[in-house]
């Protein structure tokens, strides 16, 4: 006799995949055009957190188990690494001090706004994203730790990449090596200005649009330009590998590696750089005091104010 099948009753197969298909489409044409699917999604990515501090635990014994399993010998060489890396790190400290005092001094003599630190949070990996086309990771901060869409992100090294979803207790971060994400960043040799986009490799991006002319070699280091008030303004982006002049085209083809350790970082900084209207603000509020003084000066050596007032204007 024929094997009875485990479900006698319910719709077609056909019908299921159609009744499938449809709603996946009223799914994506939502997720498009409302922004309410947003919130759905943070909200649905609490289910998911418990889960993903779950896959990372036995990481986290790995790297917990062969720390305690080390050899002495292990140790003490890590030990004299380090302290060689403090020391280094504390003499270029001496000299970042004796470096800032004379920028500050500078600044002081030129009347130029004071440089405001930037406060942020430590993260730590949970996953990364298994897509071979898509760079992007999760990490353990949400909107309850004070982050948001759009914020920066680096490693000990350079800059990473950007938030791109936040939920309650993690953050979904877009990284720097992604095709989609691109960022305006400037030669710290001569502060020419590109754009430098993904290639969807790790150890490689591409700066777009440098003319054949353009003062730009090998070694040159990237940084973040500040231009449309993303991303701070200094952070190290990449160090140019690659400079091919194709003769006959008005671009040159350049490539650059990420100074971030994109696939080896696990803790990482996220930013709170100043927002562009408090930016404005202190602009507005620097110019102010300029103005002040110079009619202070008007008033010492009896200028007419009204020509003070036009030449601030």
């Amino acid at each position: 006799m024929p094997i009875k099948p485990l479900f006698s009753h319910g719709p077609v197969p056909g019908y299921r995949l159609f009744f499938c298909v449809l709603l996946a489409g009223v799914l994506m044409f939502v997720d498009q055009r409302f922004t309410r699917m947003e919130d759905i999604r943070a909200q649905m990515t609490m289910v998911v957190a418990p889960i993903q501090w779950v896959v990372s635990v036995p990481s986290d014994l790995l790297n917990w188990g062969a720390l305690a399993l080390s050899d002495q010998q292990a140790l003490v060489d890590e030990n004299r690494r380090l302290r060689e890396q403090i020391l280094t790190l504390s003499h270029r400290g001496q000299r970042l001090a004796n470096l800032t005092a004379e920028n500050a001094e500078l600044r002081a003599l030129l009347k130029a706004g004071k440089r405001r630190d930037i406060p942020f949070i430590t993260a730590e990996l949970l996953s990364l994203d298994n897509d071979p086309f898509s760079h992007q990771m999760v990490v353990d901060r949400g909107h309850r730790n004070g982050a948001y869409v759009g914020q920066p992100v680096i490693d000990a090294s350079g800059l990473v990449g950007q938030v791109t979803a936040v939920s309650a207790y993690s953050s979904r971060v877009l990284l720097l090596a992604d095709a989609s994400h691109a960022l305006p960043v400037q030669v710290n040799r001569n502060g020419l200005r590109f754009i430098v986009q993904g290639s969807g490799r790790y150890g490689s991006v591409n700066v777009l649009h440098v003319p054949d002319t353009a003062d730009i070699r090998e070694g040159d280091l990237l940084t973040t330009s500040g231009l449309a008030g993303r991303f701070p303004p200094g952070y190290p982006v990449a160090r140019v590998t690659n400079v091919y002049h194709d003769p006959g085209q008005p671009f040159a083809q350049v490539t650059a590696e990420p100074s971030a350790q994109l696939q080896r970082s696990r803790h990482f900084l996220l930013l709170f750089p100043p927002t562009r209207e408090a930016f404005e603000d202190a602009i507005w509020g620097d110019t102010m005091d300029i103005a002040a003084e110079a009619l202070h000066a008007a008033e010492r050596i009896g200028l007419p104010q009204g020509d003070v007032h036009e030449e601030v204007r």
